[in-house]
């Protein structure tokens, strides 16, 4: 009777197997767990198929049952190495078969050799039986045996230490897998100690029970995508707080931080409804999660909402976004990103605008003020010496009155060289005067608008006033070319743009190295007859921008300076060529070829 049942539930575990591997090859997954598993399942249907026939036929025909354990054994001996392969797979994605894996397969080769030799030596069984305590065993059948457990015990422990180690305990997935390997095992145990009286087939009865579980393991609960375990491995991985509901509200899934932030405890949470949760934040009220979660349900696509949440001083951005089936609502993801330190750098970097701001225009004063010394210098000196000089001819003039040996012709030649030292010191006068008027402008170009037109040789003026004491400073030379018409006028604040073209030029300047000979920077104004615009160039020769530089220009400060810039200035002439001109300044820079800025402005 025991037979005919084992027979029965051998049947039941062939047809289950089967359908494994149809669903298995159905799948069409290519990762090696999937493999490792449709290789188990070969396994134990040629251990099951065999047993079967062994049943069927081994009488009718007159066989000894023992050669049909010959082509089952082939499975009992190689199933535990591919369980240990499977298991490894399952604990580190990274596994690698190496070559050397190939030596656990010395010992079922060996032990097939024995088996199938075994009526010569009587190493494996000394006397064959269908029930295990009437069989005798040879000494080789303890090594194998002790062998294929130890495989399967390790196995086990491996997956074991996996489940504990990366969700704290052990999930239905894992436990539905260790007990579909621990039943057989614990069948064999049973039956080679003759605590129950067992026939050879309890073992496969025992793995039909375990093909059950593992396929429950594989198509409930996902089991080949490692869901079991490594799901909420990731979610409390995650630093930002997560939450799941489901289409009652009720808490289906949460991570740790989402319970640390609001001090919470997994029980207290979920599989309850949501709006029923104290959060101990009033930034979080039921009205506010309710809202949310109907508009998420009534449009299928997410909102964002920002909070501050000053109970705990962090900001979050808050996305409610809804989980579809099939095109139908069945939950919503509520994904809380701790945004603190990005709006408290935008609170910094508001606080610190102005100081920014006026840190670089006093920077561009200081520069000035240098540029003031030099270019006043050079004048005052010549109408200090121009001053001398008429305090000269006036005395030989007023000398020259009573003396009768000086004739008209002499004192005509006294005014006359009076008047040459006065049209000079004219001269020294208007170019002091220039100066201070540009000087002047540029001090208020930040704290004020003084639109006008202007054409390009009046700035270009401006710009040499400025920059005069910088190049020869620097051992620069500005080479300066015009190609626009005098009657093509520019509109707006010229102290504004005269302080993009300094920063310009004083960027290409700083491109040079201490050491080069040539440092030549030029300055250069076109029309374009297609846009209507004229275009401002400043050309260097110096090694280029660095590619990092080059995608960051323009959009944030940046600077090539290092620690001796701040990236403000070309930052803010971007700006204002955009706010106050309508223009746009573009760039051109290859290695080693030099680098050009073009100020592109409309004309009036």
């Amino acid at each position: 009777m025991q037979l005919l049942l084992s027979a029965i539930f051998l049947g039941i575990s062939i047809v289950l197997l089967i359908f494994m591997m149809y669903y298995l090859k159905k799948s069409k997954s290519k990762k090696r767990i999937v493999k490792l598993f449709y290789a188990i399942f070969s396994l134990m249907l040629i251990w099951d198929s065999c047993l079967f026939l062994q049943y069927l036929f081994a009488d009718k025909l007159n066989i000894s049952p023992i050669y049909f354990d010959y082509i089952t054994y082939i499975g009992i001996m190689f199933l535990p190495i591919f369980l240990y392969l499977t298991a490894q797979s399952f604990a580190k994605p990274k596994f690698q078969i190496k070559n050397y894996h190939k030596l656990l397969f010395v010992v079922p080769i060996i032990s097939l050799t024995v088996l199938w030799t075994n009526d010569f030596h009587h190493l494996f069984y000394t006397n064959y039986s269908l029930f295990l305590v009437e069989s005798t065993f040879g000494p080789y059948f303890y090594i194998h045996t002790l062998y294929t457990y130890s495989l399967i015990i390790i196995s086990l422990v491996i997956l074991l230490k996996h489940s504990i180690k990366q969700s704290h305990r052990i999930t239905i997935q894992t436990f539905l897998f260790l007990l579909a390997i621990a039943i057989p095992v614990l069948v064999n145990i049973v039956g080679t100690l003759d605590l129950i009286h067992l026939s050879i087939y309890a073992t496969p009865i025992s793995f039909t029970i375990s093909v059950s579980l593992l396929f429950i393991a594989i198509y409930k609960f996902g089991f080949l995508n490692i869901n079991s375990i490594a799901n909420q491995a990731i979610i409390n991985a995650i630093s930002d707080r997560y939450i799941v509901v489901d289409n009652d509200c009720n808490i289906v899934v949460c991570n740790k931080s989402f319970l640390e932030t609001f001090e919470l405890k997994e029980k207290d949470i979920l599989n309850k409804n949501i709006l029923s949760i104290n959060f101990k934040t009033k930034n979080l009220t039921h009205d506010g999660i309710a809202l949310a979660i109907d508009l998420v349900k009534v449009n299928n696509s997410k909102i964002t909402i920002d909070k501050y949440f000053e109970e705990i001083d962090r900001y979050f951005s808050i996305d409610f976004s809804p989980i579809l089936k099939n095109e139908s609502y069945i939950g919503t993801l509520i994904f809380l990103r701790d945004v603190t330190e990005k709006e408290k750098d935008k609170i910094k970097i508001k606080t610190n605008q102005s100081l920014l701001i006026e840190q670089e225009r006093l920077a561009s004063l200081g520069q000035m003020i240098g540029g003031i010394a030099h270019n006043l210098k050079t004048p005052i000196f010549s109408i200090s010496g121009g001053l001398e000089g008429l305090s000269d001819l006036i005395k030989e003039f007023d000398e020259s009155i009573e003396d009768a040996t000086v004739t008209d012709e002499d004192m005509h030649d006294i005014a006359k060289d009076m008047n040459e030292w006065i049209n000079k010191l004219k001269n020294h006068i208007s170019y002091m005067s220039e100066v201070i008027t540009t000087v002047k402008g540029q001090a208020v170009t930040l704290s004020g608008e003084q639109n006008m037109l202007f054409s390009v040789s009046e700035l270009f003026q401006h710009v040499n006033i400025l920059m005069h004491h910088e190049l020869n400073k620097k051992l620069a030379n500005l080479r300066v070319t015009n190609n626009t018409l005098n009657e093509m006028k520019i509109s707006g604040n010229i102290n504004g743009l005269v302080q993009v073209i300094n920063n310009l030029i004083s960027n290409a300047i700083e491109a040079y190295e201490t050491t080069d000979a040539d440092k030549n920077v030029d300055l250069s104004a076109k029309y374009d007859e297609t846009t209507g615009n004229i275009i401002i160039s400043v050309k260097d020769y110096g090694p280029g921008l660095p590619k990092k530089v080059k995608e960051k220009l323009f959009k944030e400060m940046i600077t090539t300076k290092g620690k001796n810039g701040t990236g403000l200035g070309l930052f803010m002439s971007y700006s204002n060529i955009k706010a106050h001109f309508n223009g746009d300044i573009t760039f051109e820079s290859e290695e080693n070829k030099g680098t050009t800025f073009n100020v592109i402005i409309p004309i009036s």
